[in-house]
């Protein structure tokens, strides 16, 4: 090759070089697992030998030997301080330095001791952002041919291109620190939500409760929680999952009287594409999105006997199949249950298979109703007021007064029926005091009035009502002929907890046929 060729542009062979290198480094962020690569290319395809990569350590700014072309570099690599050797000058100059033979520069240390001293020597900077961010070193297999100017140009274009990998890499690991961060702090404050200081409650029953939460929330055990509605079984299953050894992973809620059958299975096991009318795409299911996690099932004891022998194959093999599909699905998901019913009942009436509830009774935890832990009323009373309060942006508080009042009612809907109250009571209070006068007690609505009941006098049965226990009419209610249409939506209401699926049921109607029954007959719909 001519002189004025070796001046101009650079030859094919440092070209097709010059290609490898940026293939290789195309592959992944990750630039330490392909500096190899790109070292073996610059040997194999430029006559580059001894390669070696320095990375400049941001803690205490000297330079260590990061990677070295078939060569390990230990625990302990080689490192070089400002100033130190010749790659310790490139570091404080940041300059590419090109030696014709290494024997011919005194500073040249060779602590690596794998150069050949009559042999060329190039070191050029590696920059990442404006910043040195390390030394990419090699040397030519043969005795200057005079071209080492053209040669110490081509490793300049090497080291550029490393140190875009080394930008982007940067860039991706600083985004992957503040997303872990992110989400560190995110983990940290819905635990802080739903620990076990979000549950109020000194009473010995929730004491019980307690207890019971820290022991299970250890293992992958299936919990059934059981209590009347509104006594808090969500908060409950919240606390087992984020202080379980799965709280990394996902945590799905699903409500089990929420949605119609037909979609219930769709909702719960996933869909493949073509399924059904409108099924565009295959789907996963709540129970694949809480793999390696915990799926919380509220209201299980509304499922039908149908579904119920399909729910149990999941929990008893761990495996499903999409709907539409035939491919079995392995799932790793740790299930959590609740209901208000009485199950042992629906056991023996038959509504409920016995095999599931063996199943999902593995361990139960009942939560008992407000009125059998009065002592524990004005703590909670107080909680929920802050809260209630921080929500506003303003305090709100509590009088004597008004707390005498709480504790007085029985409280049929528990603590979400006292929240509301709470609530209620906090936007008639122009200061933020909540007075005896404020608190409305009343469970009923007559025509859009209110009427008051008489304070508590439960008698010990009453006391030890079993969960399942209906808020205000029974079953039979529902047959009264002496019902008019708007008395039995009503009833079947109550007798739901004003959960309109689980209503819609019991009269035998769609939820879509008994949410227009409520807006016709003009029946307020309760919020627990």
């Amino acid at each position: 090759m001519t002189g004025g060729h070796a001046d101009s542009a650079l030859s094919h062979v440092q070209l097709d070089a010059l290609y490898r290198v940026s293939q290789i480094l195309s592959r992944s962020l990750d630039y330490r697992r392909t500096l190899q690569q790109v070292l073996e290319a610059l040997d194999d395809h430029a006559g580059l030998t001894r390669g070696s990569v320095s990375v400049v350590d941001p803690q205490s700014g000297d330079l260590f030997v990061n990677s070295v072309h078939g060569i390990d570099v230990g625990s302990e690599p080689v490192r070089y301080q400002s100033g130190e050797g010749i790659l310790g000058l490139i570091l404080e100059n940041d300059q590419t330095i090109a030696l014709a033979s290494v024997d011919s520069e005194p500073r040249f240390l060779n602590r690596l001791g794998i150069y050949d001293t009559a042999l060329p020597f190039i070191a050029a900077p590696i920059r990442a952002g404006g910043a040195l961010h390390g030394v990419l070193a090699v040397q030519p297999g043969e005795a200057d041919d005079g071209r080492l100017k053209d040669r110490a140009r081509f490793v300049e274009m090497v080291a550029n291109l490393i140190g875009l990998s080394v930008r982007l890499s940067l860039e991706n690991e600083q985004e992957k620190q503040s997303l872990a961060e992110e989400r560190d702090s995110l983990r940290r404050t819905v635990r802080s939500q739903h620990g076990f200081e979000n549950i109020v409650g000194r009473s010995m029953a929730m004491r019980r409760v307690f207890d019971q939460i820290r022991m299970v929330s250890k293992w992958n055990t299936t919990v059934l929680i059981r209590g009347e509605t509104g006594t808090g079984k969500e908060l409950i299953a919240n606390a087992i999952h984020y202080n379980s050894p799965r709280a990394r992973g996902a945590y799905v809620r699903l409500n089990c009287a929420a949605l119609p059958e037909t979609l219930l299975e769709s909702e719960l096991f996933g869909h493949e594409r073509g399924a059904f009318t409108g099924a565009v795409a295959a789907r996963r299911g709540r129970f694949e999105q809480a793999d390696g996690g915990t799926i919380f099932l509220d209201e299980i004891g509304e499922i039908s006997p149908a579904f119920q022998a399909k729910l149990l194959r999941v929990l008893q093999e761990g495996e499903l199949e999409r709907v539409g599909g035939t491919r079995t699905v392995k799932i790793d998901v740790r299930v959590i249950t609740a209901t208000h019913r009485d199950l042992e009942a629906a056991v023996q009436a038959g509504q409920f298979r016995e095999d599931l509830y063996y199943r999902l009774n593995v361990m139960p935890i009942s939560l008992p109703p407000l009125r059998q832990r009065t002592e524990d009323i004005a703590e909670i009373a107080r909680h929920l007021a802050t809260r209630i309060g921080t929500a506003q942006g303003r305090p709100v508080s509590l009088a004597e007064s008004a707390l005498r009042r709480l504790i007085e009612y029985p409280w049929p809907g528990n603590v979400r029926e006292l929240e509301n109250c709470l609530e209620r009571a906090a936007v008639m209070s122009e200061s933020g005091v909540i007075d005896a006068s404020l608190i409305q007690v009343d469970r009923h609505r007559d025509g859009g009035g209110m009427r008051s009941e008489a304070p508590r006098t439960a008698p010990p049965a009453e006391a030890a009502a079993a969960p399942s226990a209906a808020p205000a009419h029974s079953t039979g209610a529902l047959n009264d002929p002496g019902l008019d249409e708007r008395e039995r939506v009503i009833a079947a209401l109550e007798q739901a907890g004003w959960v309109q699926a689980k209503a819609a049921r019991l009269l035998g109607m769609t939820p879509r046929q008994i949410a227009y029954r409520i807006q016709t007959l003009n029946i307020p719909v309760k919020q627990f």
